[in-house]
């Protein structure tokens, strides 16, 4: 029995990596894909057309979840949860074609620092000492990567902030959602929801896209859904102590492939801002767990 467990703990590690491994190709796909379209299309209409290919995607298994998507529990929150993370993901892609994109990457990561805040304000959850350290660390790498008075901030980079307290926010809204809905219903609803959202606020400043332009709306729908679809996978197979670890070489390699697309410069500064990030957040998360087994 014990042979057996093992093997299939293996097998579960292996399988929760390669998921992971997806993981990173598809934020990393859904950054570039967007960089490039923000070159020709506005950023509403980035997003709008994420959500048609997702409409797409959601018409090939339509079979399979429309049961769950007839269900219509919560859609107020549903709703408002949809417009904080619309907002959210405005502000990230904005991020993203303006800023360094390994800068974006790296800012974003401070997600679970406002969602453990806003956790604590809304949902009464405790702060323990080790997720207190890790905000404050957190603000200290954010210090380290902008450096206010040596360097000249750059506005876009208190954009991704704010989306990154907006993906926060998020966050504790899909936790009460899941009460009530399935994963796949919180993700259909994402689309329904915010494709509507996409095309008004599009439809003033309209571009009609290229040809050139069809090969990256299709990376980043797909990508978009397969980012956190990927994620969720490997995290019912693997700890999220092996899992947030694999996440953060997002930041390393966002930095290579902003490197060699965009000749964007690698800086030290940055790179120990990310780690500072990571690492306050990692200690927070082993803490915690290992809190919980005692």
């Amino acid at each position: 029995m014990t042979m057996i467990s093992n093997k299939r703990e293996t097998q579960n590690l292996a399988i929760g990596i390669f998921w992971m491994i997806g993981s990173l190709a598809s934020f990393i796909g859904i950054a570039v894909a967007s960089r490039e379209l923000s070159q020709s299309l506005s950023i509403f209409q980035i997003l709008f057309f994420r959500s048609l290919v997702g409409v797409g995607i959601i018409l090939l298994f339509v079979r399979t979840l429309l049961p769950e998507i007839r269900q219509t529990k919560r859609m107020m929150l549903h709703f408002s949860r949809n417009v904080v993370h619309f907002g959210a993901q405005c502000c990230w892609t904005l991020g993203v074609a303006l800023l360094p994109l390994s800068e974006v990457f790296a800012l974003e990561f401070t997600m679970p620092v406002w969602a453990a805040l806003f956790a604590f304000l809304f949902l009464g959850e405790k702060i323990s000492r080790a997720r207190m350290i890790a905000v404050f660390a957190s603000f200290a790498g954010i210090l380290v990567i902008l450096r206010p008075g040596f360097e000249i901030v750059d506005p876009a980079s208190f954009i991704v902030l704010i989306a990154a307290i907006g993906f926060g926010i998020s966050v504790i809204m899909v936790k009460i959602l899941t009460k009530d809905c399935s994963p796949a219903v919180i993700v259909v609803w994402m689309i329904l929801l915010q494709l509507p959202m996409g095309l008004a606020l599009a439809i003033p400043n309209w571009q009609s896209p290229s040809l050139e332009n069809v090969p990256w709306i299709i990376l980043a729908g797909i990508t978009g859904m397969s980012a956190h679809y990927t994620m969720a996978k490997a995290l019912k197979l693997v700890d999220a102590s092996i899992a947030i670890p694999i996440d953060f070489f997002r930041v390393p390699l966002i930095a290579l492939v902003g490197f060699y697309l965009y000749g964007e410069v690698i800086e030290a500064w940055l790179l120990l801002g990310a780690l500072l990030i990571f690492g306050s957040n990692y200690y927070a998360l082993r803490s915690e767990a290992r809190n919980k087994t005692i």
